[in-house]
């Protein structure tokens, strides 16, 4: 297995120290360096002298509890830019680094200004993460940040079979021969977010970057306000999945106020969590929701299941505009499995495919099959012969939201999924149609079951409330853009081999027009 740890805090700002928590054979005299991840990896500290990784097992309830061993390694943080930061670790002899399993991200004091602030989907890493032999797909409610990260999460190699939209077949044999979890498709940030990283390094733009308990501020309150004041554009990239309540206050705070949210995400908000115990431990019930110690109190809506779900009164359409329960999977499995994995343009005369030159009926990322593995939508209508959203919405709907391009998708039923559920789950189709119709019939599950990818934005317009961000003007008008999918960014790099990445040209000029019109 070679060296493998993990790093406390994961988010630090210049001048603060990080632990890095090793463990290894107790003998082997070690490399230590942390490398910032990006177009041009750099190595930007080295121990002084080698280390030995002591041999700390693992924990039986590490996935909970965190592996809790001793630390090995005390990274002070220089004037380091803004980014993702990997520990790599090396032996004797010319030998190759182990695969990077620790990591933190350097954020900054205050905004840079005109930088999007990159905001990474570390709830969902921590989700997917199976280190210890269990996450929260395969039994877990409790999930801890306090682990090495799972191999193919931080990195791995470009080659066919990487990503989740691949065949199944291919998918698995990649996976097995590189020796990665089964999850790195899923989640990390080898995929979706290192890519856009180094689209928008090859192209001088310049990022902050947070971790998501950075912008949770019911217990971050401070670091929230720092990294959004005088801030213009958040984004969120790839599969961001799960939010906490704070999150949410934070980013439709920040709307409200004349902020920008591009979500070039997908299965964005599908699941509320709760951090507790100073972020050490992810508490998500999901589907056994019941059983959340919260339901039956005062604090019922901050209930752990879907953000879809009455329970919460807080459909994560008020924030996106879009919801995973009304789109699903595309080209996975028997969920459209030819599609054309691109979108179908409705409105192309959108400021966001400004020099384009797409008309109504193009298509647009079918080459970087953009259009995948997860979709989020909404309920659609058809207005003069284009899509709307239906009247009535799909709850939480804001007003004015314009659907510019859509894809097909379906969630898994028994017959779709390629997978079985865990135990206590229940299959998409029925769980979505149970929660929010009340019915879980075959009849009802129809009513669900054709959801669309969709690329939609829509404007806020609204008042300051004195949250997050500090003040601004008394009617600020913020504007959302989402994508509805979570492979976007691999339109931006289809080949990481190559100088320029070879970007779909398409997906970068889009891309392009959201970072200046919002940024």
């Amino acid at each position: 297995m070679g060296t493998v740890g993990y790093c406390w805090p994961q988010s630090v700002v210049a001048g603060e120290d990080v632990d890095l928590h090793l463990s290894g054979d107790g003998t082997t005299p070690l490399t230590v360096e942390v490398v910032r991840d990006g177009l041009e990896p750099t190595v930007v500290w080295r121990a002084e002298q080698t280390v030995v990784a002591p041999d700390q097992p693992m924990p039986p309830d590490a996935p909970e509890e965190g592996c809790i061993w001793a630390p090995t390694v005390l990274v002070p943080v220089g004037d380091w830019p803004s980014g993702l930061y990997l520990v790599r670790t090396t032996g004797p002899d010319g030998a190759e680094p182990d695969p990077p399993t620790a990591w933190f991200v350097v954020r900054p004091a205050t905004a840079t200004p005109g930088a999007p602030l990159l905001k990474l989907a570390t709830n969902t890493w921590n989700a997917y993460n199976d280190v210890g032999g269990r996450n929260l797909y395969t039994g877990g409610v409790t999930v801890s940040p306090q682990r090495p990260l799972a191999f193919g999460f931080l990195a791995k190699e470009h080659a066919p079979g990487e990503r989740v939209v691949d065949p199944v077949e291919q998918f698995l044999t990649y996976s097995v021969e590189h020796g990665l979890s089964l999850w790195h498709g899923m989640s990390g940030w080898a995929g979706q977010e290192l890519r856009f990283v180094r689209w928008a390094e090859r192209n001088g733009i310049e990022l902050d970057v947070c971790i998501d308990a950075d912008l949770d501020a019911e217990v971050h309150r401070d670091p929230a306000e720092a990294l959004l004041r005088g801030r213009r554009l958040v984004l969120s990239l790839g599969h961001d999945e799960y939010w906490t309540w704070g999150m949410r206050d934070v980013v439709e705070g920040f709307v409200a106020r004349g902020g920008n949210v591009a979500f070039l995400s997908g299965n964005t908000a599908y699941w509320q969590v709760r951090l507790e115990e100073d972020d050490r431990r992810m508490i998500a019930w999901k589907h056994r929701y019941q059983e959340d110690p919260v339901m039956g109190t005062d604090r019922a809506d901050r209930v752990t299941s879907m953000w879809s779900d009455p329970l919460t009164g807080r459909p994560e359409t008020a924030m996106t505009g879009v919801t995973f329960t009304r789109g699903g999977y595309h080209r996975v499995h028997l969920s459209a499995p030819r599609g054309a994995a691109g979108y179908e343009v409705h409105r192309h005369d959108h400021w966001l495919f400004d020099g384009t030159e797409l008309r109504r009926g193009d298509l647009l990322g079918t080459e970087a099959r953009v259009v995948g593995y997860e979709c989020d939508g909404t309920e659609l209508s058809i207005a003069d012969g284009l899509p709307v959203p239906a009247d009535p919405p799909t709850a939480g709907t804001p007003d004015g939201l314009t659907v510019l391009a859509t894809a097909p998708a379906t969630g898994f039923d028994e017959m779709t999924t390629p997978l079985p559920v865990d135990e206590g789950a229940e299959y998409e189709l029925v769980f979505h149609a149970k929660r929010l119709l009340g019915d879980d019939s075959v009849e009802a599950q129809d009513r669900l079951r054709h959801g669309h990818a969709v690329m939609a934005a829509w404007t806020h317009a609204g008042g300051d409330d004195g949250g997050p961000g500090g003040a601004s003007a008394a009617r600020a008008t913020g504007t959302v853009v989402t994508v509805g999918c979570t492979e976007w960014a691999y339109g931006l790099e289809l080949d990481p081999s190559v100088d320029d990445g070879a970007p779909d040209p398409i997906v970068a000029r889009i891309t392009r027009n959201v970072l200046d019109r919002l940024g």
